[in-house]
């Protein structure tokens, strides 16, 4: 007989204990964003929000400019050691902010800011792409479509930590060791990792059920070229459908947070409150994203399938735009944000990431990181400066709404669109694929 929680989550005995180290590793992983994150907002701010435009294109040419490195990485080491060298990275250049913070406070200035929004927007990026990759890599089709909401639930609940132990350190230890304890966290990301990776097959020999996990030798090297990510991405339908979803959610997503900075910057003037207004949407944000994963994240993937729930997201941002522009207050656009953000964490995101899960290795790693860092923040330039030249033409939140509709409903056609190219992709490498009790089953829900 199941356990009651094995009924309610859908899973196995055996699939336990590696989902709950994937739902630690990513509240690891989201505790140690979090918990910088609020002051990042407010440090781009100190130069006015045309300046943030500027910085969503240096981030996008960082990005750039990191891709091919880590593609060269993927290409020479075994997975462990690329997931290794990407969070040791990042830990070293936390540790350099540290010492720059505490040795030469003198230095902290707009600048020493804005380089931090960059780098912050960079580290936010690849932390997560990696694992979100490493996930696609680690569990099956099935299971994606079974735990990945479940498992996005150990980043809604470190994206809640996180505020709260700011709140709760930076005072009796002071902002800049915030940064360590952000090391900290992805230290103990890295260690999650390696035990989960280590709970792999590591023989195709040891599969015993085609809805396992794909076998993994963690000596193998993935091979190929470090430019082989961009080269992917434009030779195929499926993953420039996937880029061009992307492209949507990042101008979306950029549409919402400068009409956010409009709101706050007119209603603050001080750094330290917008800190603290920026926090608050953020809690009510997480919350949300917790509760509906609660309550329906863990079934609805697999009820409704990839397509429709990968739809639900622009459904939400067109309602969400039309209301915003009707209402025009801030209590309007808190419940967007929180509506928006909450359906993309705990639906879309695990839906996304199950579309990779029928894809090469090469392309779980080298093409989503291209999509996932330098495609994105190539949309939120696009939004930025979409946004801005409505903004300088005085058009308002009517003229965002006006753009951001009908994008909405193409948006939407496209997620219908990935949702059967998985299902086709998924067949035509399993076409047989077992049922849990070894009868055939050709459908894949």
């Amino acid at each position: 007989m199941r356990h009651p929680f094995q009924e309610a989550f859908n899973i196995r005995r055996h699939e336990i204990i590696p989902v709950f180290l994937a739902v630690f590793y990513f509240f690891c992983v989201l505790t140690a964003l979090m918990v910088l994150r609020p002051a990042r907002e407010a440090l781009g701010m100190q130069g006015g929000i045309d300046a943030v435009r500027w910085l969503f294109i240096g981030t996008a040419v960082i990005t750039l400019a990191i891709n091919p490195v880590f593609g060269w990485l993927v290409s020479r080491l075994p997975r462990r050691l690329f997931i290794t060298a990407t969070y040791l990275f990042f830990s070293f250049t936390l540790l350099v902010f540290y010492s720059l913070m505490t040795l030469t406070p003198e230095v902290i200035g707009v600048t020493t800011g804005q380089v931090f929004y960059v780098w912050f927007s960079v580290f936010n990026l690849f932390v997560t792409m990696v694992f979100w990759a490493l996930m696609a890599d680690r569990f099956s089709f099935d299971q994606g479509k079974r735990f990945f909401g479940l498992i996005a639930v150990g980043g809604t609940l470190g994206a809640i930590f996180g505020p709260w132990l700011a709140g709760r350190l930076a005072e009796p230890i002071g902002t800049p060791a915030l940064l360590l304890v952000s090391a900290g966290f992805l230290v103990l990301a890295l260690i999650a990792a390696w035990v989960l990776t280590g709970l792999q097959p590591h023989n195709p020999a040891e599969r015993k059920d085609p809805e396992d996990p794909p076998a993994v030798d963690e000596h193998e090297r993935i091979g190929g070229s470090a430019w082989e990510g961009f080269r992917a991405v434009f030779n195929s339908r499926y993953l420039m459908g996937i880029a061009a979803y992307v492209v949507i959610l990042a101008i979306m997503a950029t549409f919402i947070y400068f009409t956010r900075l409009h709101m706050v910057a007119a209603m603050e003037d001080s750094t330290d409150l917008r800190t603290t207004l920026f926090a608050r949407i953020d809690l009510i944000t997480q919350v949300a994203t917790l509760v509906m994963q609660a309550l329906v994240a863990g079934h609805l993937m697999k009820r409704l399938g990839v397509s429709l729930t990968l739809a639900l997201l622009p459904l939400t941002a067109a309602l969400g735009f039309i209301g915003l522009a009707i209402v025009g207050s801030f209590a309007a656009l808190v419940v967007l944000e929180a509506s928006f953000r909450a359906v993309q964490r705990a639906l879309m995101r695990p839906a996304r990431e199950t579309l990779f899960t029928v894809t090469t290795r090469e392309e779980k790693y080298k093409a989503k990181a291209f999509i996932d860092t330098f495609v994105y923040r190539a949309g939120d330039v696009v939004g930025a400066q979409t946004e801005g030249l409505l903004a300088r033409l005085g058009m308002g939140l009517t003229a965002i709404a006006t753009v951001a509709v009908p994008l909405a409903l193409v948006w939407a056609g496209l997620a219908l669109w990935l949702g059967k190219s998985q299902r086709q992709k998924a067949i035509a490498a399993s076409p047989m694929i077992q049922g849990t009790r070894g009868e055939p089953r050709h459908d894949i829900p």
